[in-house]
């Protein structure tokens, strides 16, 4: 019997011709070739610019070897000999850059590379190629892994969740809105019920409220969501629930450079000319504090005219009436004026803060909000200092005076926000009879979780979304 063989050593691999990845400070990673075996704890790697020199004293130094070359391009990960950062990225650039595909497995999980343009591939003849298929009988796709929920859900009698997660601008909510147009489609009649069509009438609105511009996202989601989809026993969507998190409230006094407020404020200055809007004394965005700190108000991608309309038209889906719509708009038109009420200092001598009783914009927004306007200057300007069982008032500065009617803002607007989330739930309700019970309903849970980022000064709030994620 022959002897065992000694164990093989990680520099076996490293022999002539061995095809590795080295790190590169402009393109991260680039290929490279072996030139020789090992020696003297050395490694020497050519590359087409150059040939480096590797120290081997550190094992931990190897660089990562490079997969075969049929095997480049894989639709999943996980068939790949080499699964490393440069393997990955590598594999990802092949598929996007060259065979034009934004979907790639690994394992249970869809990687997506936004393509930042609009794709034919979410068409109702995609969604029936999809309908009834193995996860891996066709190309990736979120519709395989929404087939593959929906399936799971009725084979096995277990509620699913899909989670949507990446960075800011990675593509979260449209992903998210696709699968949920998947469910919607496929878990009703060739004619779409009621239910259905309120279920993705909840997408426009919720962008509108609480999706914005940023730097790297054109219609960023500024807060979490996660939907509930329920069915029936005969696959029936019988309604939805969804619940919210982390609404980025600051964002409604501050934006940065290149940054907007959210949707719904530019959708209502771009309508302000039309006689059923006038009473709310809008005007261009650039007009107000809380619209026009970003700079250019307008976004190429998007058509704040068009959009209000689709908002208004899902709101009307969801059962908002024509006069509790109206009212939203009033409190929404009523914060943009409060954004550009001017505080003063009441003399020279006197550094309390007032509000003078000619600001047209603090009377529009008292009239718009439905409060008295003397009783909103004395709060604005004034705190209540409690002690014991005496109450005093005492002035604000100018600069605290501006801290509270912003504080005001962002309260008023969080509420707002709950209150039309409410209001979608109660429209997406199953009935009574039909979502409840001593049968538990059949769900799948769809997570848009806040996008990741990372800035030079990085928020408490910020570290949790990251944390999450």
């Amino acid at each position: 019997m022959a002897g065992a063989s000694a164990a093989m050593s990680p520099l076996d691999l490293y022999c002539k011709g061995a095809r590795v990845w080295l790190k590169d400070e402009v393109n991260v990673w680039i290929p490279g070739t072996v030139d020789s075996p090992p020696e003297e704890d050395q490694l020497t790697v050519t590359t087409a610019t150059s040939t480096e020199i590797i120290d081997l004293s550190d094992l931990n130094n190897l660089p990562p070897l490079r997969n075969p070359e049929i095997l480049v391009g894989s639709q999943d990960l996980t068939h790949l000999s080499y699964l490393h950062e440069p393997a990955v990225l590598h594999n990802l650039q092949v598929r996007f850059c060259e065979q034009k595909c934004i979907y790639t497995y690994c394992g249970i999980v869809l990687v997506a590379i936004n393509p930042y343009a609009r794709l034919p591939i979410y068409s109702p003849e995609v969604i029936a190629r999809y309908s009834g298929a193995d996860v891996q009988e066709l190309d990736p796709h979120i519709f395989a892994i929404a087939e593959d929920a929906y399936r799971t859900l009725f084979r096995e009698g277990k509620s699913q969740s899909i989670i949507v997660s990446g960075e800011s601008g990675a593509g979260k909510t449209v992903s998210a809105k696709f699968a949920m147009r998947y469910f919607a489609s496929v878990g009703g009649a060739d004619d779409m019920t009621q239910i259905e069509k309120k279920i993705l009438a909840s997408n426009p609105v919720m962008e509108a409220i609480g999706n914005a511009k940023t730097t790297r996202n054109d219609n960023s989601s500024r807060f979490g969501k996660y939907i509930e989809i329920i069915f029936s026993d005969q696959s029936e969507i019988l309604g939805a629930i969804m619940r919210t998190y982390l609404l980025e409230k600051s964002r409604l006094v501050h934006q940065a450079e290149i940054e907007r407020n959210y949707h719904v404020f530019y959708q209502l200055c771009a309508r302000a000319e039309e006689a059923t809007l006038a009473e709310l004394e809008l005007g261009d965005a650039e007009d107000f504090f809380f619209t026009s700190q970003g700079g250019d108000a307008v976004v190429p991608t998007m058509n704040d005219h068009e959009e209000y309309t689709a908002t208004v038209d899902a709101l009307s889906t969801l059962g908002v009436a024509e006069d509790q719509q109206y009212e939203i708009f009033q409190i929404l038109a009523g914060l943009l004026h409060i954004g550009n009420v001017e505080v003063k200092q009441r003399s020279k001598r006197n550094e309390d803060a007032v509000v003078p009783d000619d600001d047209t914009h603090f009377l529009v927004a008292a009239t718009l909000l439905g409060l008295d306007d003397s009783e909103l200057r004395r709060s604005l300007t004034n705190r209540k200092i409690q002690t014991g069982k005496e109450t005093f008032t005492k002035p604000l500065s100018c600069e605290d005076a501006t801290f509270s009617i912003h504080a005001f803002a962002k309260h008023i607007y969080a509420h707002l926000f709950d209150w039309i989330v409410a209001r979608v739930n109660a429209a997406l309700a199953p009935p009574p009879s039909k979502g409840t019970g001593a049968k538990s309903p059949k769900r799948i849970g769809v997570l848009d979780i806040y996008g990741f980022e990372v800035f030079e000064v990085n928020s408490f709030e910020q570290f949790c979304i990251n944390y999450a994620n």
